[in-house]
């Protein structure tokens, strides 16, 4: 999935033309707009990835001195939001990667469980999967964005690169240092966990409805 476009996020309308040369010239000013006008964004994209406000500060500065050290060679094909979003992605999984070592959190308790049958005994919905689509809508979106949020960290970063941020099977592998079996695996199973916790949520929430209801009925 690409960028969202910044021009939903700030009152400013950013002219990336303009904004490219003043970088290229050296333009302190345009500097300080950059990271006004595309730093906390990029702050959230970080932390949606690394979960330690520290380490999201750390990778998203290091991308602005990429990016800074890679405007020789932007030819300004795509937005510049959309170019600086992919270099914060590419920093905060670089320092997932860093991380890998550390041992691997369980996510059995949010995986569905068997019957004697053998069959799921939970049922999925058609809304179950995939997040990307539930990120559009905005009656659930803060939902799926809290939930996502509460995935183990090896669970949380490919379902993110591979549902939204729509990277490949073998670049996810490759940035993870991972097969791409495991990427396949763990994707499955973190989308399972998720639709897990979102039926948790949206049964919650609809319980206080349900019970308004049956008051207005017998008022």
């Amino acid at each position: 999935m690409a960028a969202p476009d910044d021009r939903n996020a700030t009152a400013v309308d950013v002219d990336d033309t303009l904004l490219l040369t003043g970088l290229r010239a050296g333009d302190e000013r345009a500097y300080e707009e950059l990271i006004r006008v595309y730093g906390g964004r990029m702050l959230a994209v970080a932390l949606s990835f690394l979960r330690n406000e520290d380490d999201a500060r750390d990778a998203v500065q290091s991308a602005y001195l990429s990016a800074f050290r890679a405007l020789p060679t932007f030819e300004g094909h795509c937005r510049i939001s959309t170019w600086l979003h992919r270099i914060v992605v590419n920093h905060a999984l670089m320092k997932l990667r860093t991380r890998s070592r550390r041992p691997e959190e369980s996510i059995d308790a949010l995986l569905p469980g068997f019957a004697d049958d053998g069959h799921h005994v939970q049922q999925f919905s058609r809304d179950d999967l995939p997040a990307d689509h539930l990120l559009e809508r905005e009656e659930t979106r803060a939902v799926v964005r809290e939930c996502i949020a509460q995935l183990p960290e090896h669970h949380r970063s490919i379902l993110i690169m591979r549902d939204i941020e729509d990277v490949s099977t073998g670049e996810v592998a490759e940035q993870l240092g991972i097969t791409a079996n495991a990427v396949k695996i763990r994707l499955h199973r973190a989308r399972q966990a998720l639709a897990t916790l979102l039926r948790r949520e949206f049964h919650a929430a609809a319980i206080p409805a349900v019970c308004a209801s049956r008051n207005r009925m017998t008022a």
